[in-house]
């Protein structure tokens, strides 16, 4: 299968840390975290469509359409668990209606994009055994807090290359 292309929203450096801490918690309790991932771009960020490639017209889109909305607030919300016998731990995040717009319009001119719709949520952890998802929310618990999106960036698997668009 093919490395899929991303385009993406991170937080500033305030909203990293909360996440951060999250990933920290889990692997502090012995389970799967996103710091296992040892990535040079791994950063906590929401995945705004991944697809086998994203052309030029498609970075034009996204500049139009979303980057300009940013910053923008969002607040995590519940949890919610992605896949099957090991699942993804993810931070559902609650998005001001017009980057969902924006973002399910860009959506709808990339071709190949993975997943229908737009489910907006930061990954805490991948490949959670399922017998360990009650260890998993106790560790991360739920913080009140918002994040602030202030970027937006596009990830060339291919290339290696992240560009801030």
């Amino acid at each position: 299968m093919p490395r899929l292309h991303a385009l993406e929203l991170l937080p500033d450096e305030a909203g990293c840390e909360v996440v951060r801490r999250q990933w920290q918690a889990l692997r502090d309790a012995g389970l799967p975290s996103q710091l296992d991932h040892r990535g040079a771009t791994n950063s906590p960020h929401v995945t705004v469509l991944a697809a086998p490639s994203i052309g030029p017209e498609d970075e034009h889109r996204a500049r139009e359409l979303v980057a300009p909305l940013l910053p923008a607030d969002v607040r995590p919300a519940g949890v919610a668990l992605l896949g099957g016998s090991r699942v993804s731990l993810v931070r559902l995040v609650d998005v001001p209606d017009e980057i969902v717009r924006a973002v399910l319009e860009l959506r709808s001119h990339v071709p190949g994009v993975q997943h229908a719709g737009w489910l907006p949520h930061v990954t805490l952890a991948r490949r959670l055994p399922r017998a360990d998802v009650a260890a998993a929310l106790d560790a991360v618990g739920h913080e009140d807090t918002v994040l602030t999106l202030t970027e937006l960036r596009r990830w060339d698997p291919e290339a290696g290359i992240v560009t801030t668009l």
